[in-house]
């Protein structure tokens, strides 16, 4: 971020022309004339905005959560409804379809390939019965389409590829499905390639994940490589044809989590054209504070649960539940928006303001202290204004950088 210097008080033209050139010409510019905090939610209202990531078809699933009404975010286990999208200027979103991992075998892949449609099928009837909010949206204009239309843009993705098991037509019917992201995989191991959260099977990518990412780059489809390993990362951004994004991620330098992406790595990806969109999962921005009772009823849980098979329905729901209702009684002390933007500050200093966007994880965890909810989301854009970027870097970081990856894998799908 440039700092302006101070008016000379003689001789002033020629300094004035140079500190013009310098706020025409640099990436990131403080504006020239102050701003209301009303002005910079008019503002926010009126540019189009997206969020990457968010868990929301994980609550009409288990919770049956009816988006045409808004919740309390303290009373219901959800972060995202179309009147909350409203208050808080969210424009378009990813719906990410996630599944769990299971078993590396051909009745596993069967099953939460199954789990996987059925998911879409229930969240593309509750899109289509509500027409008057907002519509499916499967190509990277239909986002500024809806906006003029006053509609909310609903993407999908496809969070962890483990569905796809090793059956590349896999990947086209899902594609035919409307899922226009895949990342590779989640907390494990699977098929495609090496978890962050997992030990070294592939050293980066399988086989079969290198004609994966292939077929993805034909058809049209982001690559997404948030809870990859730094390996895959390296090897997905080399291997595609197409910039990759990562949904969901945060710095390494900042916070050190194996999910979370190291400098060189962050250099690379926008190298190849890419973007990174920072996530508001507390564990990711910011180490957990230490609370006694909370790290004791954890450990009890973790030690309960202990060599029980969760990947069966009725385990894998109550392991949910439980972990719930720990997280309910023993809350996390959750960080700022300030802590939250420290990310974004350190990723445009490092690759500039073209690779930076933001990926919530709504719905799946996240939440700060004063971004709760969707609802809070203007309070990111009026944190960004504090510390100095334009309007112009403001809409690159909501929509613009997404919008020109999601542009750029479509021409080369159309190329090929």
């Amino acid at each position: 971020m440039i700092q302006l210097l101070p008016k000379p008080l003689t001789g002033s033209g020629p300094f004035i022309l140079l500190i013009t050139a310098c706020l025409m010409n640099c990436t990131s510019t403080k504006e020239l004339m102050p701003m209301t905090e009303s002005d910079i939610l008019a503002f926010h209202q009126q540019i189009l905005t997206i969020d990457t990531h968010v868990d929301t078809p994980l609550r009409l699933k288990y919770e049956g959560i009816d988006l045409s009404q808004h919740h309390d975010p303290h009373a219901y286990n959800s972060k995202l409804d179309f009147p909350r999208m409203a208050q808080g200027g969210l424009d378009a979103v990813f719906f990410a379809i996630w599944t769990p991992q299971g078993a590396r075998t051909d009745s596993g892949h069967s099953a939460i390939k199954r789990h996987a449609l059925e998911m879409l099928d229930l969240t593309e009837s509750t899109i289509n019965n509500l027409p008057q909010f907002a519509e499916i949206a499967t190509n990277s204009q239909d986002a500024s389409r809806l906006h003029e239309e006053g509609k909310h843009a609903i993407y999908l993705g496809l969070e962890n590829g483990y569905p796809i098991g090793t059956d590349l037509q896999n990947i086209d019917l899902f594609y035919k499905r409307g899922i226009r992201y895949i990342t590779l995989c989640h907390m494990t191991n699977n098929d495609i390639c090496d978890s962050s959260n997992d030990t070294t099977e592939y050293a980066g990518l399988s086989p079969f994940g290198v004609e994966l990412i292939k077929r993805m780059n034909q058809l049209g489809m982001m690559v997404d490589i948030s809870h990859t390993s730094e390996a895959t990362v390296a090897q997905a951004v080399a291997i595609s044809r197409a910039p990759v994004i990562a949904s969901h991620s945060c710095s390494k330098a900042l916070r050190d989590s194996p999910r979370n992406l190291s400098d060189s790595l962050l250099t690379s990806i926008a190298a190849k054209g890419g973007v990174v969109q920072m996530c508001l999962l507390s564990d990711y921005i910011t180490p957990d504070p230490p609370q006694d009772v909370r790290d004791s009823a954890r450990a009890a849980l973790k030690q309960k649960w202990k060599g029980i098979d969760r990947h069966t329905a009725a385990n894998r729901e109550a392991y949910r539940l439980e972990w719930s209702e720990l997280n309910r009684n023993y809350p996390r002390e959750l960080p700022s928006v300030s802590d939250a933007v420290d990310h974004i500050d350190h990723m445009v200093n490092l690759v500039g303001i073209d690779h930076v966007g933001i990926g919530t994880d709504f719905d799946g965890g996240a939440a700060l202290s004063d971004c709760y909810d969707v609802s809070e989301l203007p309070n990111i854009t009026i944190e960004l204004f504090k510390r100095g970027y334009s309007k112009s870097d403001i809409r690159k970081i909501w929509s613009g950088n997404l919008l020109r990856v999601f542009a750029e894998v479509e021409r080369v799908a159309s190329a090929q």
